[in-house]
């Protein structure tokens, strides 16, 4: 299913994630890790070089919004080939007029992770992280690893093992 590449367990490969994804990595056990070229990293690229199905590729998407002064942040997880529903589910669930995708500034300083590499995956614990059953509902699903020359791969359902995750229907709808 996974092309050229061969995962191996998560935890037998320290160096391919940052310390706060490896410590997260006991929420979901069942994770295992590929390295490729940070070059490739992005989705469409990474599918097209790996001999990868779209349909396995989950991104993270980080959100915010303010309401009365207080910024409200979520990480919202979709299959690549949906998008997420900023202007209306995301918008209700953060409970704010508008919301937004997080600058890239915002999105690194905040995960403490590579751009194009973010994961739900060792995130700080006052993020709340929505899972679209999309993804939840996929076996296996292939997803940033905090570096952009590593992605993790795990079911679906173990990324509601994660703290502060839920599973969120509706949050994204397919593209086009």
């Amino acid at each position: 299913m996974f092309g050229k590449l061969s995962p191996v367990p998560a935890r037998e490969r320290p160096d391919l994630v940052p310390a706060s994804v490896y410590a997260a990595l006991a929420y979901v056990p069942a994770a295992q890790v590929v390295e490729i070229d940070p070059d490739h990293a992005d989705t469409e690229t990474l599918c097209r070089v790996y001999d990868l199905p779209m349909e396995a590729m989950a991104n993270a998407v980080l959100v915010q919004g303010s309401r009365a002064g207080e910024v409200r942040q979520a990480c919202c997880m979709t299959l690549a080939h949906r998008r997420v529903d900023v202007n209306n589910a995301v918008r209700r669930k953060l409970d704010v007029r508008k919301a937004s995708f997080a600058p890239m500034e915002v999105a690194v300083e905040a995960s403490g992770m590579e751009y194009g590499g973010i994961t739900p995956v060792g995130l700080p614990a006052d993020w709340p992280v929505w899972v679209d059953a999309a993804v939840a509902d996929t076996d296996l699903v292939m997803i940033g690893a905090g570096y952009r020359r590593a992605k993790l791969i795990l079911p679906g359902a173990a990324l509601l093992d994660l703290p502060a995750a839920e599973r969120v229907e509706g949050l994204a709808r397919d593209l086009g």
